[in-house]
């Protein structure tokens, strides 16, 4: 079985035993529970999508392996082409616009990507047999059709201390004891989107590493029921509403994201399932590649939103009686513009991917950096023109109780229906979901995210700043002004 249909993979998830914890009780029913199963319902689609009758749709969901040579979801693909980086881009797109939320396996496919190259490269320095280890698992989550959690971000205590100077020396994941048959692991990884919906996890190390940080220089996977892990899930704004048995209020309420912080009590990895241990001077090269794989999915996921986005003002406008004015028509078109931008980006440091040592590809890194910097900026701007557009009642709408009542239902009807032969239940849920993307449970993937995902602006402008070339801009300067120095 290469591919799962989404009903398979609703029913891999709850073959599992997952510790998922959420205001402070034990999910026993993570799958069905109704503030998660939106999360779940995203992910499935990765599955839908890949297995269903659209050719388009597959064609651009599924990839042949270079490991096994059969098709597989894209999501467990290792890139063999810049087509292949261009193809992830439209397929993440396509996602945005069907789910108007995070879809959540892009982060575990960026890190297959980065931490195959970087096996390779350590394995020929230091005589290490990771890749294959790495190679095994791959083709493994490929045949399953696993969804794999990509874990880098830690807690990080002191940030201006490098790991072994903390003064909890678990702010970073590290290895407590090494064995002939593998290693014991304690520490946490934060922030982890899709977790609790993941078959796997794939560590990776958070920054660059020094000889001091060589046991925080790790990279491994386990299962995400393993023995000793357990997840505390994050809150998100307007998340308890999905217990309020309302629909309308939600914004959208078939699809959503979540996060997690994940801990990893004293858990045993055995050595086939580690693919760094201690070569601290790799840890760089597997951070930068991931980052800018996953800036470059910020070019896809964050646009294919903006769409639903983009529609739903729109909508707003009609619904309002403005979508005439010269005003409203230059908004949207700014929309479309930040949009597309970020589009470009994304399609640009694909295109100009080259292959590694490994075989893999890897994007451009300088533009994958400069279309997250994009990323960091334009979904603000553009729920700001959502807002503006929607007028004050995205943010004093009139709850569906209301709608529903004996008494008030009459009146809600009466005044929200606003006079254009809209019905106050459809003016509602327009507003509601451009309240979900720029206010509710939405805006942490569609805003935060883009904000702090793959790396704060700063970072994007560090490695800009670093691969920006700027002594060669400076060389062409000079000989266009005919500058001769001693």
């Amino acid at each position: 079985m290469a591919l799962m249909t989404g009903k398979e993979y609703i029913e891999s998830l709850r073959k599992m035993n997952m510790r998922v914890y959420m205001f402070g009780k034990k999910v026993e029913n993570p799958v069905d529970d109704p503030i998660l199963r939106p999360s779940v319902n995203s992910v499935r689609m990765t599955y839908d999508l890949a297995t269903g009758t659209n050719p388009e749709y597959v064609n651009l969901m599924t990839a042949v392996s270079n490991l096994t040579g059969e098709r597989v979801n894209r999501f467990t693909h290792i890139h063999q082409s810049t087509e292949d980086l261009v193809n992830k881009v439209k397929m993440q797109r396509l996602l945005g616009q069907v789910t108007a939320a995070c879809f959540q396996r892009c982060v575990g496919m960026d890190a297959f990507n980065a931490v195959y190259s970087t096996t390779y490269e350590i394995d020929q320095k230091c005589g290490t047999n990771y890749h294959e280890n790495f190679r095994k698992f791959v083709a493994l989550c490929q045949e399953k059709d696993y969804t794999v959690d990509g874990a880098m971000t830690d807690p990080k205590g002191d940030r201006s201390l490098a790991p072994h100077k903390q003064d909890d020396p678990d702010m970073f994941l590290r290895v407590v004891e090494r064995r002939p048959d593998g290693i014991v692991v304690r520490g946490a990884k934060a922030h982890q989107t899709g977790m609790c919906n993941s078959h796997h996890v794939l560590v990776m190390p958070t920054q660059a590493m020094g000889p001091d940080d060589k046991d925080y220089a790790v990279s491994f996977s386990c299962p995400c029921d393993a023995e000793g892990l357990f997840m505390i899930i994050g809150r998100q704004s307007c998340d308890t509403r999905k217990l309020e048995g309302t629909e309308i209020d939600v914004g959208n309420s078939q699809f959503g994201g979540v996060e997690c912080l994940v801990v990893f009590d004293d858990v045993f990895i055995p050595n086939e399932n580690i693919y760094m241990n201690g070569e601290y001077e790799f840890a760089t090269m597997m951070v930068e590649r991931f980052a800018g794989y996953h800036r470059q999915s910020y070019g896809g996921c964050k646009v294919g939103v903006g769409d639903v986005l983009i529609g739903a003002s729109a909508v707003a406008a009609d619904y309002n009686g403005v979508a005439k004015a010269s005003h409203i028509k230059d908004k949207l078109i700014e929309m479309i513009h930040l949009n597309e931008t970020m589009y470009s980006c994304g399609i640009a440091c694909s295109a100009e991917g080259k292959k590694t040592a490994s075989g893999n590809y890897l994007i451009d890194l300088l533009l994958a950096n400069v279309c997250k910097q994009n990323v960091t900026r334009f979904p603000y701007e553009m729920a700001r023109i959502a807002e503006d557009l929607a007028g004050g009642s995205v943010g004093t709408c009139l709850s569906e109780a209301d709608l529903r009542g004996e008494f008030t239902g009459p009146w809600v009807e009466k005044y929200m229906k606003n006079g254009v032969g809209v019905s106050a239940e459809n003016r509602m849920r327009i507003l509601r979901l451009i309240e979900n993307l720029s206010l509710g449970s939405g805006a942490v993937g569609y805003r935060t995210e883009s904000l702090h995902g793959a790396g704060s602006p700063q970072a994007q402008r560090v490695m800009i700043a670093r691969q920006g070339d700027i002594e060669g801009k400076k060389l062409l300067a000079k000989r266009i002004a005919h500058i001769k120095e001693d």
